[in-house]
């Protein structure tokens, strides 16, 4: 009865899984399903096996079991092919023949729908293409066809295979060949590609994540190739010498490929080549090929974003098909070639960021008229010298010539340009009034006018320009107040006039209909007065916005509250007739995944600040600043404000900070373990407060794996205790030599965003800005620490400040201090001749300086003081020689004269003639001179 429960519990497994095969359509035979089955034996059939042992053991129901074949153990699903053949035609053809396998391969392969693995390899399948049917096997992983005899065109069916990792289709007597391969962008998961011997006429494998040296390529077969387009990967190689071979090419692109050495002049014998780019690669050098000249049929070129250096060959003026010259970000000098202007089908020119001096004048633009590109910037040598009349041929859209030198009256030749929607006149050396006639170029869509010495009112017409998305103002020497016409710029999304002489109020008419603006710097204008309602709510979301050192009102303005997008804000400095003062608004949002500055730097703000668990930061007790995401936070200066209160311990919560200013406020309490989170952390400032307790010891333990700490400020304040030895584990304090490797200078919409600090260097009160990420140092004056200075501090070698004055450090000082070689401290210290000061006042230490030499160890003999010694007695002897020098000179005259009478005869007669020809020589001149 048992048995007969056993049975039938299986019986019924059984069942339950052939109705489960059933339902699917599918039948196991032995380990193998029927339709895979059925799926092999069709493409037996229409292979041809010449020796007849092959495909022997293709028969019976496993076909899991028959040679080549491969099976998933636990499905019985068929998942590979191998039938590749183990010899090599060319070395032993009777084994090869064999093993050989040709006929046709039947498309019942889709069948298998499993299939991973097809390798046919080695055969011979003479004068039939590659099936296309092969790019609907989309499990397959791994297909070798190498050396199978195949012909024809490869089919671009082959890149519906995204799961395809290895591909092999190289054959040394293929009559294979490829007109495109851009379907091998689509094999997005291609780690192995051989195409050794395919004829390629077009080839396209851009930013496909390809490496390895391309300079030798000689296995494959590129003959009729004439498009190459692998721009945009990582290669790491020699320019391509192969490609000079390639006579059919009409298009090269090794854009942005890692290529490094010199462009092969041998490219200017390439005849139908029409486009060649070889932009950022950033280390192709020498100088430009002049024989690149000689390509007559070429329409584009771009070699901009290397290090190429020399002049521009003259001889670029003779293209006359050229459409677009791109050689911009290079080091190339010398003057633009008169030729240019020769150039009568040049639509784009870009020659910034370069080194090219000399005189621009209308021959250079005598025959460009279809000119619509031209990018001149950022050549401070070249100077533009046109008539005042000028009419130039061309109509520009894009005109930048920022950094050159245009001044200085403002260019009138523009005034024609009435298609122009970029106009680029920065930094340009022109000392004029800002013309009326810009606002009747109505295209505008960007104008940069800045850091010339503009002068006078800007003109109310601009409020015309309908289309204008940016203008830049700033850094000029403009007055008379901010156009109430702004706010009819619809289409305005960045406004930036910091750094003028504008004054007068700003009013809600400023702003009516700006509903796009996100960036608005208006800083440095003390003369500004913004005068708003309390109730005003602005019709834009400011993402970047600077009112530093303008005039905002005796409290923080409410209407930013409204603003749920920003990322940067810069009230410091911010004065009516005091300092702004007082409380902050209810809440002030952050955009989400932004970074985000904050600096509220020279105000009179006050109370306590604290981090509620709504990530809030009231700083007065019933008023805060709220954010969304306040983890955005990479800069926040409240720096010398009336802040008081303790330190909030959810600053610990801001990970993205990497500078913290609340020096100079009333700041009280201990340092919180919570500051241990700020990971990224660079620079904390938390000195003139009344912070008390010890310096805790987790700043260095904590802070392990915190490399990039390199200022540490906690001066002025009432800290106790000793000074913690794990200050050695601030690990961006260690390299002797510091790099601008953590930069607090940041590219915000185009502008920057300047980290200050004031250090204490030698004495005196140093302020840092760019160069701040080469300052390592720690400063703990003036506050109430004891003990020894540890000896493990001295193994900081990148510290440039070392503040400890102040204080009641007793001990004595460490001899391992001499290896502290960054320090600028100090020359009187013998050891330390790298020092230039070093404050160690108001301290205990005891025991004498130790006067180590630096050559101790290669001269044992003589010791410090005597080296002291030894440097005083040669300065006694050489004033003393002096001395003895001019004195002889003086006296021994006086007494060998008097010995004998014709001796002193002598001399004076001597004397009188040297005085009578000289008295004789002034005579004659003055004579001559009163005859002229």
């Amino acid at each position: 009865m048992e048995k007969f429960s056993i049975l039938g519990f299986l019986f019924v497994i059984l069942c339950l899984i052939t109705r489960d095969l059933a339902c699917k359509g599918e039948t196991l035979e032995g380990n193998c399903l029927k339709a895979d089955r059925e799926a092999l034996l069709d493409f037996k059939n229409g292979l041809k096996d010449s020796s007849n042992n092959r495909l022997s053991s293709w028969i019976g129901g496993n076909c899991c079991q028959w040679e080549g074949i491969g099976c998933e153990n636990n499905t019985g699903v068929v998942i590979s092919i191998d039938l590749h053949n183990p010899y090599y035609l060319e070395e032993a053809y009777e084994n090869w023949s064999s093993m050989n396998l040709s006929g046709e391969i039947r498309p019942s392969l889709i069948e298998l729908k499993s299939l991973r693995s097809l390798d046919l390899s080695g055969n011979s399948f003479e004068h039939i293409p590659i099936p296309k049917f092969f790019g609907s096997l989309k499990n397959l992983q791994y297909l070798n066809l190498s050396n199978c005899g195949f012909r024809g065109a490869i089919p671009p069916t082959l890149g519906n295979l995204s799961n395809l990792q290895f591909l092999d289709l190289s054959s040394i007597e293929s009559q294979l060949f490829v007109k495109d391969l851009e379907w091998m962008t689509n094999l997005v998961s291609l780690r192995h590609l051989k195409l050794n011997y395919v004829n390629l006429s077009m080839l396209h494998l851009e930013d496909c994540g390809l490496s390895g040296s391309i300079s030798s390529l000689n296995s494959i077969n590129f003959t009729s190739l004439s498009v190459i387009s692998i721009g945009g990967n990582y290669f790491r190689s020699k320019f391509p010498i192969w490609l000079l071979n390639l006579s059919s090419l009409v298009y090269i692109d090794l854009s942005s490929s890692q290529l490094y050495g010199q462009i092969s002049p041998g490219l200017g014998e390439l005849p139908n080549l029409q486009y060649l780019d070889l932009s950022g690669n950033n280390n192709l050098t020498g100088t430009i090929p002049e024989s690149l000249s000689q390509l007559e049929k070429l329409t584009h070129l771009d070699l901009s974003c290397n290090k190429l250096q020399g002049p521009i060959p003259a001889s670029f003026g003779t293209f006359k098909n050229l459409n677009e010259m791109w050689l911009g970000s290079n080091e190339l000098n010398g003057s633009l070639p008169v030729s240019f202007g020769q150039l009568s089908e040049l639509v784009k020119l870009d020659v910034s960021w370069n080194r090219l001096t000399g005189i621009l004048s209308e021959e250079h633009f005598s025959k460009l008229s279809k000119l619509k590109f031209l990018w001149m910037n950022a050549n401070s040598g070249l100077v533009l010298n046109v008539s005042s009349t000028w009419v130039a041929p061309f109509q520009i859209t894009d005109l930048s010539m920022a950094s050159c030198n245009l001044g200085p009256s403002f260019p009138t030749w523009p005034r024609s340009q009435k298609e122009v929607s970029l106009l680029d006149l920065s930094n340009a050396s022109i000392s004029d009034t800002i013309p009326e006639w810009l606002s009747q170029l109505e295209k505008l869509t960007h104008l940069d006018l800045s850091h010339n010495k503009l002068q006078g009112p800007i003109p109310a017409s601009f409020g015309t320009l309908k289309n204008l998305n940016e203008m830049w103002l700033g850094q000029n020497e403009l007055n008379g107040s901010l156009p109430v016409s702004f706010g009819q710029l619809s289409e305005l999304v960045k406004l930036e006039v910091a750094g003028t002489r504008v004054t007068g109020i700003i009013s809600e008419e400023h702003f009516s209909k700006l509903r796009k603006l996100k960036m608005l710097w208006i800083d440095r204008n003390s003369g500004l007065v913004l005068n708003v309602s309390s109730t005003w709510v602005p019709p834009f979301q400011i993402t970047y916005l600077s009112m530093a050192s303008c005039n905002l009102g005796s409290s923080f303005p409410t209407w930013l509250r409204s603003q749920k997008e920003v990322s940067f804000l810069d009230l410091s400095n911010a004065i009516l007739l005091e300092s702004l003062q007082g409380r902050l608004p209810n809440s002030l949002k952050f955009s989400f995944g932004n970074s985000i500055y904050i600096d509220f730097d020279y105000n009179l703000f006050e109370g306590p600040i604290h981090f509620s668990n709504n990530r809030t930061i009231p700083f007065h007790r019933t008023h805060h600043l709220s954010s969304s995401n306040c983890s955005s936070l990479i800069v926040l200066d409240l720096g010398n404000n009336n802040l008081s209160g303790m330190l909030p311990k959810s600053l610990g919560q801001l990970q993205w900070l990497e500078s913290l200013h609340l020096n100079d406020n009333k700041l009280s309490g201990e340092l919180l373990s919570s500051f241990q989170n700020l990971s990224r952390l660079q620079l904390l400032d938390l000195s003139y407060n009344q912070l008390s307790g010890k310096v805790p010891s987790w700043i260095g333990t904590a802070f392990i794996n915190l490399t990039s700490l390199h200022v540490l400020d906690l001066a002025q304040n009432n800290l106790m205790g000793e000074i913690p030895v794990t200050l050695v584990e601030l690990k961006a304090m260690v390299p002797e030599y510091n790099k601008n490797i953590y930069p607090l200078y940041h590219n915000v919409s185009n502008s920057w965003y300047e980290e200050r600090l004031v250090v204490i260097m030698k004495g005196q009160s140093l302020e840092y800005s760019r160069t701040l990420s080469l300052v390592v140092g720690i400063d703990l004056s003036d506050n109430n620490l004891s003990g020894e200075l540890p000896q493990e501090i001295t193994k900081l070698f990148g510290l440039v400040v070392l503040n400890l004055s102040g204080n009641h450090i007793s001990g004595q000082i460490p001899e391992s201090i001499s290896m502290l070689h960054q320090l600028l401290s100090l020359d009187f210290m013998v050891s330390l001749t790298f020092l230039s000061y070093l404050n160690l006042s108001n301290n205990n230490f005891s025991a004498p300086l130790v006067t180590k030499c630096h050559d101790e160890d290669l001269d044992k003999k003589y010791s410090a003081i005597e080296d002291k010694n030894d440097g005083g007695y040669i300065d006694q002897w050489f004033y003393l020689s002096v001395g003895l020098g001019f004195a002889m000179g003086i006296l021994v005259p006086y007494f060998v004269l008097p010995i004998r009478k014709s001796w002193c005869e002598s001399y004076f007669d001597f004397v009188d003639k040297i005085v009578k020809w000289l008295l004789r020589g002034r005579t004659t001149y003055a004579k001559d001179h009163l005859r002229r």
